[in-house]
């Protein structure tokens, strides 16, 4: 008690220094920082990451402009409850690395957070410059992600560390399945309670969507690699190719001593439209295609299993993963990259920033359009496509305009290749064969807010509860399941 007094008392004491030392109309005023990038041109051809990071000055420019409010609504946005204006004025008063001791105290992987995670939508859409003043929020994402780099960099030079939590062993086993965002976040918050965490990955490699889902240019996989080797000091152990449902059986947990099971399986089976020539080679879903990329070598022309490399590709759909895939279609040689999606530009789900970093890498976009067939060379591959033109009608149940064809209006497209980006349902595996569960007509597995199933020892999130969400979401499960398994293990 007296040093949490302490600590309020030193946040009140820092509070009052910012205000004296920088006007609040200063702090206002200050233009948001830019992420310096690499050009378009540069950057699709090649793997390298687009985005370069902030320099320790920009950095602190950029907290500068954070008001620390007294009611931080930025907050509120956060799935995983990062204590966001206590990590930005450390930035500010260039204690970086104690800006990232702040954001490890609930977030596992604070440096793919700050690259993938769609800010504009969570926290920086609570910030008080949006919310009241019409000016652009303060860069959270940027700004967490310079604090988890200046941490990984400090440490991989050897110069300094963050110590890590002490951890009062309790010798309670507890199995994660899937080494993905929620299984990550998950194994993380229960290895600090004290539990024995062993993670199952049914890969060959650890990260799950994180290491075959996203791109190297969007998330290095030495990024992955730094915060999977910080769960690991924390005595979190895994087992690849190992499929549980298969390889491994919910019984089999139980016999190995395995007190609880949570299940962050994702959702790794992809959706197709069902329309004529989908089976033609040359058609594949974005899964496979970002799997072969990112997990199996294929960028490489010695890749064991290697991709097709098309010279005109189209992918369908709007999202984040449609963006990767096109923007690796065109590092991989395409001559032309195109994004087919049925609504308009502003009706696309993918973040502002990929859509506007896939413009400048020459990606076209055919918006308003939607694929009806997929025509055969004559010898079972793909060489074109017919397009139905579309309109937006009124909105549908999501609010979002419902597309309508134009009657008679269809073009015809030379592709070599076709990557489709739907969506994607559940892996089936998990809900087959742990009885009991309780599970929707979608495939995913209903648990109540704690996120603990019918199944009493199992708790679940992420993709699998979900259907399909965003990294902090799954984490921000993860987190949820974890301290719901803790009161639940503690109470046994």
């Amino acid at each position: 008690m007296v040093d949490q007094l302490i600590t309020e008392r030193r946040k009140e004491e820092w509070r009052e220094t910012l205000r004296k030392s920088v006007k609040t109309k200063d702090r206002m005023d200050a233009t948001r920082v830019v992420m310096p990038a690499l050009d378009g041109n540069y950057r699709n051809k090649n793997n390298e990451e687009v985005n370069q990071g902030l320099s320790p000055e920009a950095a602190q420019a950029e907290a500068v402009r954070c008001l620390d409010c007294a009611n931080p609504t930025c907050m509120e946005g956060c799935p995983v409850s990062i204590h966001i204006p206590t990590f930005v004025k450390n930035i500010e008063r260039g204690e970086f690395l104690e800006a990232a001791r702040v954001i490890r105290e609930t977030s596992s992987l604070p440096g793919v957070c700050g690259r993938v995670c769609p800010q504009e939508k969570q926290c920086e859409k609570n910030c008080i410059y949006t919310l009241k003043l019409g000016k652009p929020a303060v860069a959270i994402g940027y700004l967490e992600r310079f604090a988890a780099d200046y941490e990984r960099e400090a440490t991989l030079a050897g110069n300094v560390a963050i110590s890590e939590p002490e951890i009062v062993p309790n010798g309670i086993k507890v199995a994660v399945i899937g080494s993905g965002p929620a299984g990550l976040s998950f194994a993380g918050d229960m290895a600090k309670y004290g539990y024995d965490v062993t993670v199952f990955e049914a890969l060959h490699d650890v990260g799950g969507v994180l290491r075959y889902g996203i791109p190297e240019f969007r998330l290095p996989n030495d990024i992955v690699d730094f915060e999977i080797d910080k769960l690991r000091k924390l005595g979190v152990k895994f087992e690849t190719n190992c499929i549980v449902g298969k390889t491994v059986s919910y019984e089999d947990l139980h016999d190995e001593g395995f007190k609880g099971v949570f299940a962050g399986s994702g959702a790794g089976l992809p959706k197709f439209m069902n329309i004529p020539g989908e089976n033609l080679v040359g058609v594949m879903s974005s899964n496979e295609y970002l799997t072969r990329v990112n997990l199996m070598g294929a960028f490489s022309r010695d890749s064991e299993t290697p991709v097709s490399r098309g010279r005109h590709v189209a992918v369908i759909g709007g999202g984040n993963t449609a963006m990767d895939s096109v923007r690796t279609a065109k590092r991989l040689g395409a001559d032309r990259a195109m994004i087919v999606y049925r609504r308009s530009e502003e009706e696309m789900p993918a973040r502002l920033e990929e859509v506007h970093h896939a413009k400048e890498e020459d990606i076209d976009f055919l918006t308003l359009h939607n694929p009806i067939e997929y025509l055969n060379d004559g010898t079972g591959k793909v060489c074109a496509m017919r397009l139905q033109r579309m309109r937006l009608g009124e909105p549908d149940a999501s609010g979002r305009r419902s597309p309508e064809p134009i009657e008679g209006d269809i073009i015809e497209i030379p592709v070599d290749e076709v990557i489709v980006s739907v969506g994607v349902s559940p892996n089936p595996l998990i809900p087959r064969t742990f009885k009991g569960l309780d599970v929707t007509r979608h495939g995913t597995i209903v648990v109540g807010e704690n996120k603990q199933s019918d199944l009493k020892d199992v708790f679940a999130g992420g993709d699998i509860v979900r259907g399909g969400a965003t990294v902090i979401l799954a984490m921000g499960d993860g987190r949820d399941a974890a301290a719901g398994m803790h009161t639940y293990l503690s109470n046994q």
